[in-house]
């Protein structure tokens, strides 16, 4: 059976230059940073198309997604295991922090209200050591 172009198992020269970004970027970028920094190493990869593989990548888990303070999303690759994000609210530092098992939570609160297929983002934010130091808080 042939692939959809949707399908996350696809490997093209596009969805590689942006998982070599992704992986060679710590923090969370939207789309439009990690566009800017592909065109600015010589990329031919279309806006859209950012567009379109980030979410691709989000939807088969391969990336995490953050909404920024003003509501934007940001992506970053990162680790497989259930974690969470703890993100300063002044620079934008992220660290990733081990959580208790969310999901058994939320399949339980799901259960108890009759909700299936239910999804969910957990975002700690606060300010990072070196803000508060700065006094930037």
């Amino acid at each position: 059976m042939k692939q959809s172009p949707a399908e996350p198992g696809r490997s093209t020269r596009q969805r590689n230059e942006i998982l070599t970004l992704l992986d060679a970027t710590a923090e969370f970028r939207s789309a439009q940073q990690l566009y800017a920094e592909l065109r600015a190493q010589g990329s031919t990869v279309g806006l859209t198309t950012v567009y379109r593989t980030l979410q691709v990548f989000a939807n088969a888990g391969q990336v995490d997604v953050m909404h920024g303070a003003g509501g934007e999303q940001l992506y970053r690759r990162c680790s497989q295991t259930e974690h969470h994000h703890l993100v300063c609210r002044l620079c934008a530092r992220t660290v990733e922090v081990a959580g208790p098992p969310t999901q058994e939570w939320i399949g339980q609160v799901a259960d108890e209200h009759g909700f299936t297929d239910v999804n969910y983002m957990l975002e700690l934010f606060g300010v990072c050591i070196n803000c508060a130091r700065r006094g930037d808080d």
